[in-house]
């Protein structure tokens, strides 16, 4: 199997080196990642300049873009062969709930699923992981299902693995998307010459975080699995829609 590897905190990310080495003894792997933290970009795609891969290390190319930009630089034309499947991650911090709409960990997997290949994404809960291990063995547990039971054509996984040890796992559970209160207002500041500034504040607090949800599985210990749909469309509003577009 050959896998692609990206992730948002950057190539010398310590999640990204310990899943690309967990993997290299069961699959041709390599590397293009950010060549710094992007964490928060998104989905963006770099259209206004230029961009380079600025280092190559082994099976590491670190690129001067978004996650997304490495994903689609790598599999339309920087490399030199197709992989077989797309693994973004192991990003240090969680991606729950209406993180993935800002998660770059989750845009490299998606922009592996726009370009055809079966994507995940995985995230460790904390920003100072301890047992990145664990969540290359549930990435490794889960290649081994895959290969027999393929994901649709228009999902990815959005897996979330609690900092333990692996024996310390309450389990797997397939999950839905909670969801959190609004941001915490900005932070207004000044830069060292007087001009305004802003920090942007921290995600709100979890909401919807009951039963069946990401947070909840997480916050009991299990790894939580989330398919993520490509599509966008809210098909069950289609014909309401139409019905009061036509009096327009």
């Amino acid at each position: 199997m050959r896998i692609l590897l990206s992730n948002d905190d950057g190539y010398q990310a310590a999640g990204l080196r310990a899943l690309a080495e967990g993997l290299s003894a069961h699959a041709e792997v390599t590397v293009v990642a950010p060549d710094r933290d992007r964490s928060g970009a998104s989905h963006s795609l770099t259209l206004s300049y230029p961009i380079r891969v600025v280092n190559e290390e082994g099976i590491y190319r670190a690129v001067d873009g978004t996650p997304t930009d490495c994903v689609h630089l790598a599999i339309n034309g920087l490399l030199e062969y197709e992989p077989d499947m797309v693994i973004s991650g192991i990003n240090h911090g969680a991606n729950l709930g209406d993180d993935v709409h800002y998660s770059g960990t989750v845009a490299a997997a998606m922009e592996g699923r726009f370009l055809g290949y079966p994507a995940i994404a995985v995230s460790n809960v904390s920003f100072q992981p301890k047992h990145l291990a664990t969540s290359v063995i549930v990435i490794k547990k889960l290649l081994l299902q895959l290969q027999q039971h393929p994901l649709p054509v228009d999902t990815i996984l959005n897996v979330n693995v609690p900092d333990l040890p692996w024996s310390e796992l309450a389990g797997m559970q397939v999950t839905r998307l909670g969801s959190r209160h609004k941001s915490e207002p900005i932070v207004a500041n000044r830069d060292p010459r007087g001009g305004r500034c802003y920090w942007i504040g921290p995600p709100g607090a979890e909401q919807d975080a009951g039963a069946g949800t990401d947070f909840y599985a997480l916050s009991r210990g299990f790894v939580s699995i989330t398919p993520l749909q490509v599509d966008m469309t809210q098909h069950a509003f289609i014909s309401e829609l139409q019905q009061w577009v036509a009096k327009v």
